[in-house]
């Protein structure tokens, strides 16, 4: 990614901050990176991402050894509050000495980051560990941290925002900590919902695995416009993997992910590209929460763009036990978690849920006949991710397979790609069915949803769209549309009488009566009559 007119740059602008005789062993751009960041470098060893896919196979035809933690006894004190105050000094932050743009700094290992990830700086095909030492970390005297053995790792690592900047050292864009878990800011400069490199068995009777990060080799971007480039290796006890990441700092970020899978065992469920969210509650279910907030979420639907077009909105649940969705598509364009309500009216309160980032998937290339299946797991609290959506492909995943996958990954303020021509949900609620005035009959409940959108803003005075609803179970009447004066909202309501308490999914849009064809995207929900307060 780096011209020989940029490096040459380079290299003059490291050799001016270089003191004393080359070190032997050592690359110039090594040694002057050494000199002016106060790093403890290990031996170079050559890299290439080839080497790395090999490396993952070789892994997966070996039994697990799974990662030790160092000293437990010891990481298990550093709880919560003594990992914060445990902060990596910024005059050690690789790349601040102009050698890249984006400053990185480290994660300290602690009770709940305990099994050591390997950081290696990486240029070209040279690569060297940096060795943890106490030194490079502020702590307080008494530190517990201080009693560790040398070189124990990292937990992980963080970009900070353009070296130019006066605040970098106080602002950063992308995080890798924990299992194989990243995420990033959006174009709203605010941390919400992860990524993870492969979900194993999400939602599952055998439970959840949680394959780990165990190397990054990161490489600088050279100037404002080209992008961090980072390789993984992931090990986990069914699967491994080799990862490479090209992280774009703009309006929000954007990540290209190319990655190479292999299956040490079979795996029931095998997500691709996955996303982990929280959905406490919205309009549509607070009724029941006990919370002073009108809303809490990192995101409130999973937005879906399927191989043969459709674009679908499937508002998010809390629901009483967990629940699995498959959404059955081939190729398709692209899916993510979304937050579209924007209104800070809609929050109130201090942690800019308003503000959180949607993260949209897309594919680059054919991936075939497979499902995109969200998970839904019950909270009581703001602080459980309690959402996933991923890609799970057809093809039973079994031990000895290869699989690889290549996309992107969108962090930013509203979707990459609008709808330009159809008008999008923004709004689910429910209530006692009925008609107003007159006695409300018992097992019926009324769903009111909104659309908004240049299309349904367009239409002639007298002009109605009409409802199309259908349900898995029930019976549907009192369906109607309605505009909302002096806006491009239209609303959709009709009632559902259902008995029992197994689900009911939903689906409905807005269509032009005259033509026949969609003004809106596909609103689909699930419905939990036994869910209390539904």
């Amino acid at each position: 990614m780096t011209t020989s007119v940029e490096r040459r740059d380079f290299l003059k602008y490291t050799a001016a901050g270089v003191a004393g005789a080359m070190l032997p062993g050592l690359s110039f751009w090594q040694q002057a990176f050494a000199a002016q960041s106060g790093l403890e470098l290990g031996d170079a060893k050559p890299f290439n991402f080839q080497t790395l896919i090999k490396r993952a196979e070789t892994l997966a035809a070996a039994p697990y050894a799974a990662p030790k933690a160092p000293d437990p006894e010891i990481l298990q004190q550093i709880d919560y509050d003594a990992h914060g105050k445990l902060h990596y000094k910024r005059d050690h932050s690789p790349f601040a000495d102009g050698s890249g743009i984006y400053p990185v700094t480290f994660f300290h290992l602690g009770r709940y980051f305990q099994k050591p990830v390997h950081m290696h700086l990486l240029d070209k095909s040279v690569a060297r560990e940096v060795i943890y030492k106490p030194d490079y970390f502020d702590m307080p005297e008494d530190a517990v941290a201080r009693k560790l053995s040398e070189n124990i790792g990292f937990a992980g690592f963080r970009l900070h925002e353009s070296r130019k900047r006066d605040d970098w050292k106080t602002q950063d864009w992308v995080a890798f900590l924990g299992a194989s878990y990243f995420r990033a800011i959006g174009s709203l400069n605010q941390y919400g919902l992860s990524a993870r490199g492969v979900a194993v068995n999400t939602a599952t009777p055998t439970g959840e695995e949680f394959p780990d990060f165990t190397e990054f080799y990161i490489e600088p971007a050279r100037n404002d416009t080209n992008p961090v480039t980072v390789y993984a290796l992931l090990d986990g006890p069914s699967i491994t993997g080799a990862y490479r990441f090209y992280l774009t700092r703009g309006e929000g970020v954007t990540m290209e992910v190319e990655k190479f899978l292999f299956l040490r065992k079979d795996i029931e469920r095998l997500g691709v590209a996955p996303l982990t969210s929280m959905f406490w509650y919205s309009e549509q279910n607070r009724s029941f929460r006990f919370d002073w907030r009108p809303e809490v979420h990192d995101s409130d639907g999973l937005a879906l763009w399927t191989g043969n077009g459709e674009r679908i909105w499937r508002q998010l649940n809390n629901p009483e036990v967990t629940r699995a969705s498959a959404f059955g598509d081939t190729n398709p364009r692209g899916f993510g978690l979304m937050q579209r309500d924007r209104d800070v009216d809609h929050y109130l309160d201090g942690v800019m849920y308003h503000r959180r980032p949607d993260l949209w998937v897309e594919p680059l290339g054919e991936w075939g006949s497979g499902s995109v299946q969200l998970i839904e797991i019950p909270t009581d609290d703001e602080i459980h991710d309690n959402i996933a959506a991923f890609w799970v492909p057809s093809e039973p995943a079994k031990a000895g397979q290869r699989h690889h996958y290549h996309y992107r990954l969108y962090w930013q303020a509203d979707h990459p790609f609008p709808m330009t021509e159809l008008a999008q949900t923004i709004a689910t609620r429910l209530g006692r069915g009925g008609e107003a005035g007159k006695p409300r009959p018992e097992g019926v409940t009324k769903f009111v949803v909104d659309f908004e959108g240049d299309i349904l803003g367009g239409l002639a005075y007298g002009e109605y769209p009409i409802v199309e609803v259908s349900a898995s179970r029930g019976e549907l009447s009192l369906i109607k549309a309605e505009p909302i004066p002096d806006t491009r909202i239209w609303r959709a309501i009709f009632d559902l009488t259902v008995d029992g308490a197994d689900p009911v999914d939903m689906r409905m849009y807005l269509r032009r009566e005259s033509t026949g064809e969609p003004m809106t995207e596909t609103w689909m929900y699930q419905h939990l009559p036994g869910l209390k307060g539904q």
